[in-house]
C-alpha cells in the first residue's frame, strides 16, 4: 500500500485524547503518532459506520475531573464513549470490527511506566466486557504508527515508517 491509494477520500483526522463516528463512504478516518497511545478502529460492515479513538492513558480514577472534561483521553471511558456513539449511530454489537494499535513504548525503553502496556491491558477489558473480539492488531515496539480507518472498503491500515499494511 502507499498513501496514494488514501487520497481518493477525504481524510478525517482524530487527534490525541478524540474520537469520531461517522458513515460517510467519501471519509477515511486516520489518528497519527500512536507510541505508548492506544488506537482503536470500529467497523460495521452492515451500516457502513466506523469509528476511531486516540487515547492516551489506561484509567480515568488517575484523574476523574479531567476524565470529565476530556474523556477519550482514557481507555476506560473514551472506549465507552466511542461504543455508545456507535450504538447511537445505529451499529449492532454483533457486526462490530474491532482494530488496535499503538500501546507500545517508544519512550520507556527501560520498562518504567508501561503505559502502551497499561493501555492494551484496559482496552482488552472494555472490548471483553462489551463482547467484542479484537480482529487484527499492531501493537508494541518503539516505532511511531499511524491508523487509518478507510470507510468505502471498511478496512484498516496501519503506517510503521513509510509502510502502510493491512489489518
Amino acid at each position: 500500500m502507499n498513501a496514494a491509494q488514501f487520497r481518493q477520500a477525504k481524510l478525517v483526522a482524530v487527534g490525541i485524547s478524540e474520537l469520531g463516528v461517522t458513515a460517510n463512504a467519501d471519509e477515511s478516518l486516520i489518528t497519527y503518532s500512536l507510541g505508548s497511545c492506544a488506537g482503536v478502529s470500529l467497523m460495521d460492515p452492515v451500516t457502513g459506520t466506523g469509528g476511531m479513538i486516540h487515547c492516551m492513558l489506561p484509567l480515568s480514577s488517575n484523574d476523574p475531573e479531567r476524565a470529565r472534561q476530556v474523556p477519550a483521553m482514557y481507555v476506560d471511558t473514551g472506549l465507552v464513549q466511542l461504543l455508545q456513539r456507535m450504538f447511537e449511530a445505529g451499529v449492532e454489537r454483533k457486526h462490530i470490527l474491532c482494530k488496535v494499535a499503538g500501546c507500545g513504548a517508544p519512550a520507556d525503553s527501560d520498562g518504567v511506566f508501561k503505559i502502551g502496556e497499561r493501555n492494551y491491558t484496559v482496552l482488552k477489558k472494555v472490548l471483553w466486557k462489551n463482547n467484542i473480539v479484537i480482529k487484527g492488531e499492531c501493537i508494541g515496539g518503539n516505532r511511531p504508527k499511524t491508523m487509518l480507518l478507510e470507510l468505502a472498503s471498511g478496512k484498516t491500515f496501519v503506517r510503521i515508517d513509510n509502510e502502510w499494511v493491512e489489518l
